[in-house]
């Protein structure tokens, strides 16, 4: 059934729009900047990467979650609340940002006491994600979450199938949700308790992926074993994740193993195997069924499964029935597969040789290039590309200090070319960029050093010849950074290999906190 969600809430000083005009090379790039701000709170954010969408729809609608001025209460999900590391001890509301509107779009009743998040936007405007209910989870304590949609300003609890949780992650253009919800079934290796790290194993129930469509949620069953988790759904329906395949712990992890899984209508769940270990996921789909995931390898098992451990943790690519090493297929040069878009592109990190730092790249047709870093820096990082080649990403001096780019035609930009001058603000991440080249983000306001702790969501929007409200001269600002020849440095740079190590280890590219220049 529907619930209505209090007022809507419209913030609309909690923002500030600026375009910085600057002609790069023979290209004309101009940007809007849009400081999303918070709900009063200390912080705002766009989910990490990874953790579903898309959270930039083709529309330019964006979403993510906002920090209120209320006290979260002890009983809080840490996991759902409290910010992108739990330590803030506010509710926090999904939002959604529209046409230079940022509506607070509430929470299941009573919502100023519960927590909200927005993980995906679809064109029509649909939004997923989850809130807390009030309820308390009788085996942890704390608040119950619910898979919601929101929907014309109504926000729907999806249930579960009969567990104490659910939470969505992925909607698509049909309107349909993907996500896991928790049955009554008692199960030792519960995914949620168990991989999320709970350390309750022995009294979590099932955790079993969902597709939600029409106001019925399907169970799409398993492997083989107990539990499955989705990550992301495409307009054509297909389903991606994880699932056990048997009922035995392995070894290696304590646990049943785990394999990536494609699901369709048609032919329900298929293995898509692994690269010789007992842990693998699928967590990028594009519209062409082309999966992205991770799997450990025979010589590591136990790989991916182990924070930290990417050596021998590899990205693979899964096209009509046939897994490729992306690593192996590179002669051992791609490190990290970040996104993939519907030409088959994908991109991430690599270590290419004579190069002391990993650098982003783009793989193409069985061939990964190098996309080099900006000026004076040392490691770079892609994290989203688009169905135009356009990619952004991360590029880190040798200070361990960071910026923002896009790359285009050969080009890597400095997207902190965009900032207003003397605003003080700070690009620290970009996590999403559509079609229309619109890109989302998070960034440090002046005075902030910390993204978990006062970091806000931002929007960087393409602006034609025409617009010229708010228009700032290139130079009154700071002058563009382009890397057209992908210039290296080689410095003995320790803060720089700490950073480049924190980003290629964090699980689901976790966010990651810049320090300020």
């Amino acid at each position: 059934m529907k619930r209505k969600t209090p007022a809507v809430l419209v913030v609309a000083t909690l923002f500030a729009a600026i375009t910085i005009p600057v002609r790069l090379a023979a290209q004309q790039h101009r940007y809007k900047l849009v400081d999303i701000g918070t709900f009063a709170g200390p912080a705002s954010f766009i989910n990490p990467s990874g953790n579903g969408g898309p959270y930039i729809s083709s529309r330019g609608t964006t979403v993510g979650t906002a920090a209120t001025s209320v006290p979260s209460n002890p009983a809080t999900h840490g996991f759902f609340c409290s910010g992108l590391d739990g330590s803030l001890p506010f509710v926090f509301h999904a939002f959604k940002w529209q046409n230079g509107r940022v509506t607070d779009l509430g929470a299941l009743p009573p919502a100023a006491d519960n927590c909200s998040d927005a993980l995906a936007v679809n064109a029509s405007g649909e939004i997923a994600g989850g809130s807390e209910n009030g309820v308390i989870e009788p085996v942890m304590g704390i608040t119950q979450v619910r898979a919601v949609r929101w929907k014309d300003g109504d926000i729907e609890d999806l249930g579960t199938f009969g567990g104490n949780l659910s939470q969505a992650y992925a909607i698509n253009d049909r309107g349909q949700i993907v996500g896991f919800a928790l049955n009554e079934i008692p199960d030792p290796f519960s995914m949620f308790y168990k991989l999320f790290g709970f350390g309750l194993p022995s009294v979590g129930t099932q955790t079993r992926a969902f597709l939600w469509e029409k106001g019925r949620m399907q169970d799409l069953g398993t492997l083989g074993g107990p539990d499955a988790q989705p990550s992301f759904v495409n307009d054509r329906g297909q389903v991606i994740g994880l699932s056990y395949t048997n009922w035995t712990p392995n070894p290696t992890t304590n646990l049943p193993t785990a394999d990536p899984f494609l699901w369709t209508k048609d032919g329900g769940m298929i293995d898509l195997g692994t690269l010789g270990g007992v842990f693998g996921t699928a967590s990028l789909l594009n519209n062409r069924g082309q999966v992205v995931g991770t799997s450990s390898l025979a010589s590591d098992p136990g790989a991916c499964f182990s924070i930290g451990n990417t050596a021998n943790c590899h990205p693979f690519l899964w096209d009509e029935g046939k897994l490729i090493d992306l690593t192996a297929q590179s002669g051992g040069v791609i490190a990290t597969a970040n996104a993939i878009n519907d030409a088959g592109e994908v991109v991430g990190a690599a270590n290419f040789p004579n190069q002391p730092f990993a650098h982003a790249y783009i793989w193409r047709n069985g061939v990964a290039t190098d996309l080099g870093i900006l000026p004076g820096h040392c490691f770079s990082q892609a994290s989203a590309i688009n169905s135009r080649g356009q990619v952004v990403g991360q590029s880190i001096s040798c200070d361990g200090s960071g910026s923002v780019f896009l790359w285009e035609k050969g080009s890597m930009i400095d997207l902190d070319t965009f900032v207003p001058p003397n605003s003080g603000l700070l690009l620290a991440e970009t996590i999403g960029i559509n079609d229309r080249g619109e890109i989302g983000g998070d960034l440090l306001p002046p005075g902030c050093t910390q993204d978990v702790l006062c970091g806000h969501a931002y929007v960087l929007i393409p602006v034609g010849e025409n617009d010229t409200e708010g228009i700032t001269a290139a130079s009154q600002g700071k002058s563009a950074r382009v890397n057209q020849n992908h210039t290296t440095v080689t410095p003995d740079s320790q803060a720089a290999k700490e950073m480049m190590a924190r980003i290629l280890a964090r699980p689901a590219h976790r966010f990651v906190a810049w320090p300020r220049r």
